[in-house]
């Protein structure tokens, strides 16, 4: 590549059979942008197979490929044109390779969608539109294929381009320009065509040029997802890509969904002639920070008054490439920017028909190639925006397995019972007034992390008792640790409270046990004091911290939301405390 010119990646991608590889072949050997001998190789390749030469060789570039005559794998080539150095992808268009073809466009600035003039617009033609949007790729050129087998006929031409302008309009896509072309005899893809007088636009090369370069969003609110810490000495380095917004020294961020704030002390560069004081959004950066804060990979820096939404509920559309369809209730694993969290699909919506835009009625699970509306519940809070605002934080993907099986845009971000008490949580740690104990110091003497141990289920089901029984255990092994019982807080500082206040109530519980939590202390709490949802409540309240629930009931049934462990009234004491403290490790509370 040539890394004086200017660099832009297109996608190229269309239905299976409209010559999308043919058209790209034709482009790179009328530009004379081949690799030397790469002509001679694939001619040769056609001769071994008893084929007869087609242009769309000289980018299959596996064996099956050719065999099958359909390109199923996302191919990247460069080709130096003016003043540009064009990175061209080259996506899959066959349905069955879906995932390839969004894999490949998610890169992309700009796109070519080829339609092939004869057969005219597909199914899957509309499909790649759609996903095309959903990507959020606003500059597309549309290429009507093969009018030599239309005998180059105009009416056809104009038919294909009203029908399909008049379809991307509802998607919002605009494209710049309609172009009829062949591929296969070279018309109007790098040479304007004699065979089409009627047309007198730009050829398929000169399209290209006038893609724009998209400048860095700046103006947008600041976003950084934390992608690592580095320790250096005594510093710590966060890493992350400035998605949007830009950031200086001396700027005071806050990192969602923690909600911790700090100053940028420093930003640290590595053979630089000048010290860098300020970093624009498409550039990834290392920084410092005034206080040594704890952050982990996947929370999102911003402005404190511009910070993104935390919530662990939202609306989304999503596309679906798994095997295996997706049910009401089925639990992934949610990517968004550098976070990864467990997620459910709550509720399906509706399928939405690609050649329609409609969406039909709510089905019971998803299919491989659908496009969906649902509700996705994540097991924790996460911070997100709508992809109409910030698309790099409101576009994620879905894991199954190991493997990326689907993906989408956050459409709408839903507020909870828990919305007030999370919100007043922000505010409070925003205004929090730190001393000079840090978090890593409190760790290296108590040997743990705080975290709460929070027990729920009826009355008379042993929480107490297991409450008890493990502070105890965690304090013989020196451990930091307070049992918070609610009926104390009832009589000092609820005094003023009456049984009406009970919400209230819950909510200075909650602040006192982050306190605690704060103080590096280990909480084992019941909520015997409130109702089964309260500790939903509390949750909110002292979010980030590690919470472990504890659910006790005398029969085995229905669990609440977000339950860790499940204890029946007759277990065994000592087995049961010794689940907790394995799982307290593993959770990283206990070293």
């Amino acid at each position: 590549m040539d890394t004086a010119k200017e660099h832009f990646q297109i996608v190229f991608v269309g239905h299976v059979d409209h010559g999308k590889s043919t058209l790209l072949g034709r482009l790179y050997a009328d530009t004379d942008s081949l690799p030397v001998g790469h002509l001679d190789k694939v001619r040769d390749i056609c001769a071994r197979q008893g084929k007869v030469f087609e242009y769309a060789f000289l980018f299959d570039a596996f064996l099956e490929e050719q065999e099958q005559g359909i390109t199923i794998d996302t191919a990247r080539t460069f080709f130096s044109w003016g003043d540009r150095q064009y990175i061209i992808i080259d996506a899959p268009g066959h349905k069955e390779f879906l995932k390839n073809m969004i894999s490949g466009a998610a890169r992309a600035e700009a796109a070519v969608l080829i339609i092939d003039a004869g057969e005219g617009i597909q199914e899957q033609s509309k499909r790649h539109g759609y996903l095309l949007s959903l990507l959020g790729i606003r500059q597309v050129v549309v290429v009507v294929n093969k009018m030599d087998l239309v005998g180059y006929s105009e009416e056809a031409f104009r038919a294909i381009e009203k029908e399909y302008r008049a379809f991307l309009s509802h998607l919002k896509l605009e494209p710049q320009y309609f172009i009829p072309a062949s591929a296969r005899n070279g018309d109007n893809v790098a040479a304007r065509s004699g065979a089409m007088p009627w047309y007198g636009g730009l050829t398929l090369l000169e399209s290209l040029a006038n893609f724009v370069k998209l400048p860095a969003r700046t103006d947008l609110p600041l976003r950084i997802p934390v992608q690592d810490i580095y320790k250096f000495d005594p510093r710590r380095i966060i890493a992350g890509r400035v998605e949007a917004g830009q950031f200086s020294v001396g700027d005071t961020l806050v990192f969602s969904p923690s909600n911790k704030t700090a100053v940028v002390k420093s930003i640290e560069a590595f053979n630089v002639p000048n010290v860098v004081h300020s970093v624009p959004a498409g550039r990834s950066a290392g920084f410092t920070l005034d206080e040594q804060i704890f952050v982990e990979r996947g929370e999102v820096a911003s402005h404190k008054d511009a910070a993104p939404e935390v919530s662990d509920r939202f609306k989304a559309n999503i596309f679906w490439m798994g095997k295996n369809p997706v049910p009401v209730g089925g639990r992934y694993l949610l990517r968004i920017a550098t976070a990864e969290v467990e997620m459910e699909v709550e509720a399906i919506l509706g399928i939405i028909d690609a050649s329609t835009l409609g969406r039909g009625e709510s089905p019971e699970r998803i299919e491989k190639n659908d496009v969906a509306e649902v509700i996705i519940r994540t097991r924790r809070p996460i911070a997100l925006d709508r992809y109409a605002d910030i698309d790099t934080t409101g576009r994620f993907v879905i894991i199954e397995g190991y493997d990326i099986q689907g993906g989408g845009i956050v459409m709408e971000v839903f507020k909870d019972e828990q919305e007030p008490f999370r919100a007043e949580a922000r505010r409070r740690d925003f205004e929090w007034r730190r001393g000079e104990i840090h978090l890593d110091e409190r760790v290296l003497r108590n040997g743990h992390y705080p975290g709460i141990v929070l027990f729920t289920g009826e009355k008379g089901s042993g929480k107490a008792r297991l409450a008890r029984h493990l502070e105890r255990r965690l304090f013989n092994g020196g451990k930091q640790v307070y049992l918070l019982d609610g009926k104390n807080l009832q009589y000092g500082l609820g005094t003023d409270l009456s049984d009406s206040d009970k919400e209230e109530m819950v909510r200075r519980f909650g602040e006192v046990a982050q306190i605690l939590l704060r103080a590096g202390q280990i909480v084992v709490s019941t909520t015997n004091t409130f109702a089964l949802a309260d500790h939903q409540i509390i949750r909110a309240l002292v979010h980030p911290h590690t919470v472990i629930a504890v659910h006790m009931s005398f029969v085995e049934g229905p669990l609440p939301d977000n339950t860790d462990l499940h204890f029946l009234e007759s277990d065994d004491l000592k087995a049961a405390a010794k689940t907790i403290m394995e799982l307290m490790e593993e959770k990283n509370i206990l070293l």
